[in-house]
């Protein structure tokens, strides 16, 4: 049994074009698609490669919905999978914690801080974006609401950034690009958070398509801390 997590489905004539396109790959027994959860549950001896190729053919996206059945030792491999895959995300915050504290080396003011911190990790987040441009979109897609609902939105992401960080740095805007960090950010930490309750093993596009992150609670605290600094920065600045 197969449970893939459907991109792309909004009404019941999707729910049977779905279903036709499972039943014509070999060894598929029965297909339950779910409209509401845009999930569909697939029995039989199909491969997921064989069932993801057949959605995506059939003009959606489907992503494999890990099963929750795994031994202590599966789940001590994982973790340590996890954290190996993560460490560029580690790396990178600290070259970016330790280059907000050198910019600011000659005057620790922590207003100062907090825009620099968050204008460097605009930029550099929205760097590794644009390695893999073409391929971002559709990975964004799969976790974030707004980009879900809106699919040019997932094409302009790393350009929204981009420009969020210059207006940090260069210290113009700051209170319009608070308030769209609230609101971008915000709607990705809740698509990661769905995701991650329903126990989707997705891949993480906050450093893009390039680098092959896991989807997990790092990718919350990394959100979060930036949430953070731009609530404070609106009731202090």
């Amino acid at each position: 049994m197969a449970e893939l997590h459907i991109i792309g489905m909004h009404c019941d004539a999707c729910v049977s074009t779905i279903e036709r396109a499972l039943y014509q790959v070999e060894g598929v027994s029965k297909v339950v698609v779910n409209l509401n959860q845009n999930r569909a549950v697939i029995d039989g001896n199909a491969t997921p490669k064989d069932l993801a190729k057949a959605i995506h053919d059939a003009g959606y996206e489907a992503t494999l919905i890990e099963g929750n059945s795994e031994n202590d030792n599966d789940a001590e491999k994982r973790s340590e999978g996890n954290s190996t895959k993560l460490f560029p995300l580690y790396l990178i915050f600290f070259y970016i914690t330790v280059s907000t504290l050198l910019i600011n080396r000659s005057n620790i003011n922590l207003t100062d801080v907090m825009f620099d911190f968050m204008g460097l990790f605009y930029i550099v987040f929205s760097f590794f974006k644009f390695l893999d441009y073409r391929n971002f979109p559709k990975t964004f897609k799969i976790y974030d609401p707004i980009a879900q609902i809106i699919p040019v939105y997932g094409w302009l992401y790393p350009f929204i950034e981009s420009l969020l960080g210059l207006a940090f740095l260069m210290r113009t805007e700051l209170y319009l690009s608070l308030l769209i960090t609230l609101v971008i950010l915000g709607a990705t930490t809740f698509g990661v958070v769905r995701s991650l309750i329903n126990k989707k093993s997705i891949q993480c596009a906050c450093l893009g398509t390039a680098l092959n992150l896991p989807m997990t609670t790092a990718t919350i605290v990394e959100n979060s801390i930036m949430l953070l600094m731009a609530s404070w920065m609106l009731i202090t600045f």
